[in-house]
């Protein structure tokens, strides 16, 4: 059984016919003949982190091949998994040089533990990996690579076939093109296991040299942002490197770079996604490069702004949107610090109805000059869930105003038929939420909230619920609250009786208070009703008005009243927080809402149809 799952053929494949091993053996199955734990003397590459590394030997019943075991595949081993003669599947992996050796890195594998771990399958000879040194023709003796045998190909004939792209990451190609005979490889090739490698890209920002200061001495770096179709790296430069490099490397060129350091990322500095940091060195070639065509001028991964709800807090997303609101550059000071730096906030709204405040800081704050209603992108934003959903543009991160993306043209077709006289909701503060609300179609109805008791727990609940709104509480529907915003307080403010009204929490007075909701609202569905308690923003959705315009009328009776009447009976979708409360005394349950949207009955209705289309199935 495990005979007939081992792809045949499929070594020789990878190394001397990538596109068949493409077509014929996308996830090619193997067997694990060798493991053996090797230094980084012995592998002559340093590990990132002291890694310890791993050299196996995997068959496919015809050749065997030496494999270097990436850091991250480690797990397979330190959880005696990857065991001697086990079967493999090999998920992903690069062919590429090691110490003038060509050998396969193995970047992810899985383990076939149904097939067991049986003899050596198979008569397989050594393949020519395009070493130096020549190897066996057959697996034993008892050194690592077997007996000798004499070399079938000369360094020239392995450069040669490298050159057609014979690196394999996931089943796809890398290289293809070449500079001064170097293959190009794409970002996403990069890895500390191959040094001799040239990449085209282009740089999406730079921000401005820093300076440290230590007992040990002194010194300055910069940081660039490159990319091309595959993907992003950070490349940073210290002291004499920022002399000869900084005022060379330009935003929005392209450039070849090659003979940098790869290391792996340090995740406090680089937040995105990509494993691999370039670090210049004394080696490093830095040329301009024709701008082509074939490295992209922008590269973006959208997320709307709806869905940023679903976004866990200090993930990086890039965001397009309509400029809705440009705020002046704000001077604050830094709590660590004690040291002034600038911010701006800007509003973005899109199509889904839905708006964020992003923040832009020092230089990026003082020179942006996007005007409002122009459509921007903005790539590398932190999402962070203080206060509801907003966004922080990170000093890596850029901006472009119009891009020429179908998005874009797509985006300012809608802001200029309906987006412009549209209002928009915000996000509401989810950072209590947490993983409870990673289950976005959790919809209860009122009984079976009561059944199923939820919130009568330890741990609050959540859950989705589509009511109609049959009441609304007018008594004390809101509280005055300080006007502190840096940050926002929000604490209830007492009145002094002289026209000011004071913080105990911030110690301040201030001559006026800014009204905030505390909304009871009864939620009612076919099975029965809730209340529920609505806070500042949620309420505005719910009412339509700020607490501070509600207050402004409480001398018109009947203009109040008119309000509350208009805000009755409206359908929303509620996103609600149950959890045990006392009251004088008594334990109950309280429901507050988390969220409060309209519902979007067109989308409401395919769920029905699709509901009733599995029923008759």
């Amino acid at each position: 059984m495990a005979a007939q799952a081992i792809t045949q053929g499929a070594i020789e494949a990878i190394f001397f016919d990538p596109d068949r091993a493409q077509r014929q053996f996308p996830v090619p199955v193997l067997q694990c003949l060798q493991i053996k734990t090797l230094s980084g003397q012995q592998t002559g590459a340093q590990q990132p982190g002291g890694a310890e590394r791993y050299r196996i030997v995997l068959s496919d019943m015809r050749n065997y091949v030496q494999c270097m075991l990436a850091t991250q595949a480690n797990h397979v081993v330190h959880d005696g998994s990857l065991q001697r003669n086990c079967i493999v599947r090999l998920k992903q992996y690069q062919a590429q040089s090691v110490k003038g050796k060509w050998v396969l890195v193995v970047l992810d594998l899985e383990v076939i533990t149904s097939l067991g771990t049986p003899d050596k399958i198979g008569e397989p000879k050594g393949l020519d990996t395009r070493d130096t040194e020549p190897q066996a023709n057959a697996m034993g003796g008892t050194s690592f690579y077997g007996a000798k045998q004499e070399p079938q190909e000369s360094k020239s004939q392995v450069q040669r076939q490298i050159s057609t792209g014979s690196t394999r990451s996931n089943g796809s190609g890398g290289g293809g093109m070449s500079h001064n005979g170097s293959v190009i490889y794409p970002v996403e090739a990069l890895s500390p296991y191959n040094s001799k490698w040239t990449i085209k890209v282009r740089v999406r920002s730079k921000p401005p040299i820093r300076t440290w200061h230590k007992a040990s001495g002194e010194g300055k770096l910069f940081n660039v942002i490159l990319f091309d179709e595959t993907g992003d790296i950070r490349m940073t430069g210290f002291n004499d490197a920022v002399d000869r490099w900084y005022d060379v490397l330009q935003e929005g060129q392209v450039y070849y770079i090659s003979g940098c350091k790869v290391r792996m990322a340090q995740r406090k500095l680089d937040a995105r996604a990509s494993d691999y940091e370039m670090v210049i060195d004394r080696d490093t070639v830095i040329e301009k490069a024709e701008d082509d065509g074939s490295v992209p001028q922008v590269r973006l991964n959208l997320c709307n702004i709806q869905d940023l709800q679903n976004v866990e807090a200090n993930t990086i997303v890039d965001v397009l949107g309509v400029i809705k609101e440009v705020g002046p550059v704000d001077s604050i000071i830094s709590k660590t610090t004690q040291k002034p730096f600038d911010k701006r906030d800007i509003t973005l709204v899109d199509d889904t109805g839905y708006s964020v405040r992003l923040t832009l800081w020092g230089k990026q704050a003082t020179s942006f000059d996007a005007t409002e209603e122009s459509i921007v992108a903005f790539k590398d934003c932190k999402v962070s869930d203080f206060n509801g959903r907003n966004l922080s543009l990170l000093s890596s991160g850029s901006w472009s105003a119009d891009p020429d993306i179908p998005e874009a043209h797509r985006l300012k077709g809608w802001y200029d038929s309906m987006g412009r006289t549209q209002s928009f909701l915000t996000h509401k503060s989810m950072s209590s939420v947490g993983a409870a609300t990673g289950r976005k179609d959790d919809f209860k109805t009122v009984r079976q909230v009561k059944d199923e008791n939820l919130g009568m727990g330890e741990q609050p609940d959540y859950f989705s619920l589509k009511g109609t709104i049959v009441a609304i509480k007018q008594d004390n529907f809101c509280y005055p609250s300080c006007l502190t915003d840096n940050p926002p307080c929000n604490k209830k403010v007492t009145d002094m009786g002289d026209g000011t009204w004071r913080c105990e929490k911030c110690d301040v007075t201030h001559d006026r208070a800014r009204y905030r909701y505390n909304l009871g609202v009864m939620v009612s569905d076919h099975t029965g009703h809730l209340w529920v308690t609505c806070f500042d923003d949620i309420a505005n959705v719910v009412m339509g008005r700020t607490a501070d315009e509600l207050v402004s009328l409480q001398g018109d009776k009947a203009a109040l009243d008119a309000i509350f009447e208009e805000a009755s009976c409206q359908k929303l979708t509620f996103r609600v927080r149950a959890k045990m409360d006392t009251f004088g005394d008594m334990p109950r349950v309280r429901y507050q809402a988390m969220s409060a949207t309209p519902i979007d009955f067109k989308s409401e209705g395919h769920k029905l149809a699709e509901l009733i289309r599995q029923m008759s199935v």
